[in-house]
């Protein structure tokens, strides 16, 4: 998976990563988005975009936010 969605996002759904990503991998996933592995194209786009800083690449998710690398592919089931 190129990108996780993390905890900062729950709750805030700004939808500033939604509209830059050019192929549309980032989708509602209630509380949060959350982004689908296998159309990721791991372009970055997103990463500034958000407005909480929870998007990271997946080797630089923090360690208390690893969860949600299972999580990101557990939605799609992945």
């Amino acid at each position: 998976m190129p990108h996780v969605i993390t905890s900062p996002c729950i709750g805030t759904k700004d939808q500033a990563c939604t509209e830059v990503c050019p192929v549309e991998c980032i989708y509602d996933a209630g509380e949060m988005f959350l982004i689908h592995p296998d159309e990721c194209i791991d372009c970055g786009a997103c990463v500034p975009a958000c407005p909480v800083s929870a998007i990271y690449p997946e080797e630089d998710v923090p360690a208390e936010e690893s969860a949600y690398i299972e999580k990101n592919r557990a939605h799609f089931g992945l």
